[in-house]
């Protein structure tokens, strides 16, 4: 199951969807952190821990940040873990993985969500955030989540819904479609950051309900699959490897 139809303005098929997402972070990477700092009001480093620690990340823990981009939630996880030992961060964007490498002393790897370099059962706990919507395949990101996961492992996916509802949907179309991305453009002086902004709305936009998400989880094999929510906007997908 794909997360959202094909763009076909931003990329012809499918399979050429990986190809142009690394393009358009590598070209806004440098710009990322500042972007998403002002877009959130300031807000995002203290709720990335804040929800790490509440669906159950523990000193000790070996972390797994899938599509890590700057870093973002890895830098919160090692504030909770004390350090970034056991933290592995992985990205398939180079431009993503720079800005994170000048961050953290964590491992990183440049890969991605569908095929995970990585071996079987090595984590206590695997995140993704905000990133669900760049993927290929629900069904193929989920099942190797759940093979890098331990028995017990813990699983969190963050993303931003579109709300239901005529007046928030417009509303939430009127900020990520049209005052975000002008913003973007104009603080940082850069027409790919702008572009990178324009692209996570349509993403959105056209990503399908949360019902599909937690379905394409329960068919991977996980297990107390639940979906949390925060200001009706944000959502915490979590779930554990029996």
């Amino acid at each position: 199951m794909l997360p959202h139809p094909t763009l076909s303005a931003r990329y012809a098929t499918p399979e050429a969807k990986p190809e142009y997402v690394n393009g358009l972070f590598d070209r806004g990477a440098q710009h990322y952190d500042a972007i998403v700092d002002w877009g959130f009001l300031r807000s995002g480093g203290a709720y990335r821990r804040w929800t790490l620690q509440r669906h159950g990340l523990l000193a000790g823990d070996d972390f797994l940040d899938v599509a890590c981009g700057t870093g973002l939630v890895a830098v919160e996880a090692a504030r909770l873990l004390g350090s970034a030992q056991n933290i592995t961060c992985l990205d398939p964007s180079a431009g993503m993985l720079a800005v994170a490498r000048s961050k953290l002393p964590a491992h990183f790897v440049q890969g991605r969500a569908e095929n995970i370099p990585l071996a079987d059962h090595a984590f206590d706990f695997l995140s993704m955030g905000y990133a669900l919507r760049h993927v290929t395949s629900l069904e193929a990101t989920f099942r190797e989540f759940h093979r890098v996961l331990r028995p017990g492992g813990k699983l969190l996916i963050l993303e931003v819904t579109k709300p239901p509802g005529r007046v928030p949907a417009w509303f939430f179309q009127l900020y990520f479609g049209r005052v975000y991305p002008f913003f973007a453009r104009l603080f940082t002086r850069s027409a790919a950051a702008g572009d990178m902004m324009r692209y996570y709305w349509e993403t959105m936009d056209a990503c399908v309900p949360p019902s599909a998400v937690l379905g394409a989880l329960q068919a991977a094999g996980f297990t107390a699959v639940k979906r949390d929510t925060a200001l009706g906007l944000f959502s915490e997908y979590s779930a554990v490897k029996a």
